[in-house]
């Protein structure tokens, strides 16, 4: 039996990871949970009573897994098995300011293989790949998406007028939470629209606490470790430069953006909040030319509707790890694996 580690530092990873569990098990491999920051970026009640968690690094160590999965940017290096990234989202906007370099593609010397989504991420890491030489770059899909695309989520719309779900980034420098809370809660008394909230993890809690207090029967604020069946619930999705747009769009419906970084014709982004009750309605029509570009975007973002990426990424693993002979080691960085043994009080060599 071939035993996987989840190595987790937000509660996004949750339902990025879940789907590739279900794969395991079905497989009949062993899956084990390590969460870095337990009780404070990662809220431990979300964990399942069927799932495995391990609540000290020795024990991971322990566990011996054949591959480590990794949502996040960092992993210690000194856990046993093959470090694979899956990200936790698409391609952003987001660049590093002395280089304008997306973060996406940063490579910090942690992964031996990177499971990219598709045309839009493939290429650059692959051109990274030969430049760095100690990775492997292969195309899966994100195993994230398996669940919008399963029979099981569709046709569950219980409301019969639209669904607007509302989503904002963390930023204090990019977000529109605050701005449009008044224009929220003022359509949201309009009956024509059923309203759902959810927000980052790193959201402000002033900004959370206010949408929390202008709930209503209309106006849901969600906190979950499960967005799946809410994105496929909404008509619409409302936001300004949050990751989840991207995840949306593959869903082929329509996004109304409040002055994004990027704006794009796959968005129908405004600048002023007065214009967002027709803004909503305009996209509602789904007008021709607006879809035809969000199918573009999903063709090159994630080609994947067949719900098997989880599949995808495990057998990505094995191809990996037959051919990590060819790969060169990766370097010390003694500074960051320094900090990662003092943040666990590990010493062992």
């Amino acid at each position: 039996m071939k035993k996987y580690l989840f190595y987790i530092s937000q509660n996004y990873s949750f339902e990025v990871l879940r789907p590739l569990q279900s794969e395991i098990w079905r497989q009949g491999g062993d899956v084990a949970w390590f969460a870095e920051d337990a009780g404070v970026n990662v809220n431990v009640s979300f964990f399942r009573p069927n799932e495995q968690v391990l609540t000290n690094i020795e024990d991971a160590i322990a566990f011996n897994p054949f591959a480590v999965f990794v949502p996040g940017n960092m992993v210690p290096t000194f856990l046993p098995g093959l470090k694979v990234g899956i990200f936790h989202g698409f391609v952003g906007f987001k660049k590093r300011k002395k280089d304008n370099l997306n973060y996406h593609f940063i490579i910090r010397d942690c992964f031996d293989l990177y499971c990219t989504h598709g045309e839009s991420s493939t290429a650059t890491f692959q051109a990274l790949a030969k430049k760095h030489k100690h990775f492997q770059v292969i195309e899966t899909g994100y195993c994230k998406m398996d669940p919008y695309f399963s029979s099981l989520l569709a046709d569950k719309k219980v409301n019969e007028k639209p669904v607007i779900l509302f989503s904002s980034t963390f930023s204090p420098r990019m977000t529109q939470a605050p701005t449009l809370l008044p224009y929220i809660e003022k359509l949201s008394h309009n009956t024509k629209w059923k309203w759902n909230v959810t927000f980052h993890p790193k959201m402000a809690k002033e900004t959370v606490e206010a949408y929390k207090k202008i709930q209503h029967e209309n106006l849901s604020f969600i906190e979950t470790d499960e967005l799946a069946p809410h994105m496929v619930e909404a008509d619409l999705m409302l936001g300004d430069n949050s990751s989840m747009i991207t995840d949306y769009l593959l869903l082929n419906k329509p996004v109304v953006t409040v002055n994004n970084e990027a704006p794009t014709p796959y968005l129908h982004n405004i600048t002023d909040p007065e214009q967002l009750e027709s803004a909503i309605e305009y996209a509602l029509a789904q007008p021709e030319e607006l879809m035809n570009a969000i199918r573009d975007f999903g063709q090159y973002t994630h080609p994947y509707t067949d719900g098997k990426s989880a599949e995808r990424v495990l057998l990505a693993v094995e191809q990996a790890a037959q051919n990590m002979y060819k790969m060169k080691k990766k370097p010390h960085n003694f500074i960051r694996n320094l900090k990662a043994r003092k943040k666990f009080s590990y010493w062992k060599f």
